[in-house]
């Protein structure tokens, strides 16, 4: 099974991509996102849900690490929105958007420390014949081991660990300030890989076999279904990927009986549906169908989440 998890600095709890855990105002505005850092005062666009990351670990154990080493809740500094990525050393041999490596050498993001978690950039040979976006490729050693036959600037994602395939994607373009992708169809995710990631609609949840789509930054984006045996409503979570599709990793206040440290997964919901809160399966215990956002992307005003306000 795969375990491709999410981890930005805590879950998604009715978050706008994964955005560090926040609670709901009484009055059904977007909450505050807290941070160690205290978030700067002009995020005027904050969401209910809890930040975290998501993470490829090619694991089929939730790898969190040691409290030290992981991405405080809600410090959107990171980046980090996939399971098991952590923050990346600051003096990095090389750079994911500038592709500096020599010829025949592209930058990747790797775990070098053995572990199952991308915490460094390094430069990797490019395969004779390498892949294409979209194409199947495979990994050696593992998912983080920074090595497969993907061509430049793209890399091979949502890897199987007992076979070590996955699919070639594009990395992002242009810079940390102005990430572009050349496909419409995807938008730039930057969680320490800085990769092209295809855009979908959390209502529909029209993404491929296998993967939901989640919140992550100010987008919706495909990401694999790490939830396993886990992830309906109510389970606790504590990644944004470790809910089942149609659901997000929600702020621990915005779910009724909620057992989770940070997190537990509720439903999306539909703004514009007539039955409104009688969509959330935690009514009975005070939830509400609200906004995710105060400023939500073009095309997804509809997009609420189910919470207690």
């Amino acid at each position: 099974m795969k375990n491709t998890r999410i981890w930005w600095p805590v879950v998604v709890v009715l978050g706008v991509a994964v955005t560090a855990c926040g609670t709901v105002d009484a009055d059904g505005d977007s909450p505050a996102i807290p941070s160690d850092d205290d978030q700067d005062d002009d995020d005027d666009d904050e969401s209910f849900g809890t930040t975290g990351p998501v993470v490829t670990t090619g694991s089929d154990e939730q790898e969190t690490g040691d409290d030290d080493d992981e991405p405080a809740e809600g410090d959107s500094d990171t980046g980090c929105a996939f399971i098991g990525c952590v923050d990346v050393p600051d003096m990095a041999p090389c750079d994911l958007f500038a592709q500096d490596c020599p010829a025949g050498q592209k930058c990747m993001p790797w775990a070098n420390d053995g572990g199952t978690a991308w915490n460094a950039y390094r430069c990797s040979p490019i395969a004779e014949n390498p892949g294409q976006p979209g194409d199947e490729c495979t990994v050696e050693g593992s998912g983080v081991s920074g090595v497969d036959d993907c061509e430049l600037a793209a890399m091979c994602w949502d890897v199987d660990p007992d076979t070590n395939i996955g699919t070639c994607v594009a990395m992002c373009t242009g810079d940390e300030s102005d990430p572009q992708c050349e496909d419409p169809d995807t938008t730039c995710v930057n969680v320490n890989i800085v990769l092209c990631l295809p855009v979908c609609d959390p209502l529909l949840q029209d993404c491929p076999e296998g993967q939901a789509c989640y919140g992550i930054d100010d987008d919706y984006t495909c990401a694999p279904d790490a939830s396993g045996e886990m992830g309906v409503f109510g389970d606790p979570c504590e990644f944004i990927n470790a809910c089942d599709p149609g659901l997000f990793c929600a702020n621990a206040v915005a779910v009724p009986n909620c057992q989770g440290s940070i997190g537990c997964c509720s439903e999306f919901c539909d703004l514009d549906e007539p039955s409104g809160d009688a969509q959330c399966s935690g009514q009975a215990g005070g939830q509400e169908c609200l906004a995710m956002t105060d400023n939500p992307q073009p095309g997804y005003e509809a997009v609420g989440g189910c919470a207690i306000p």
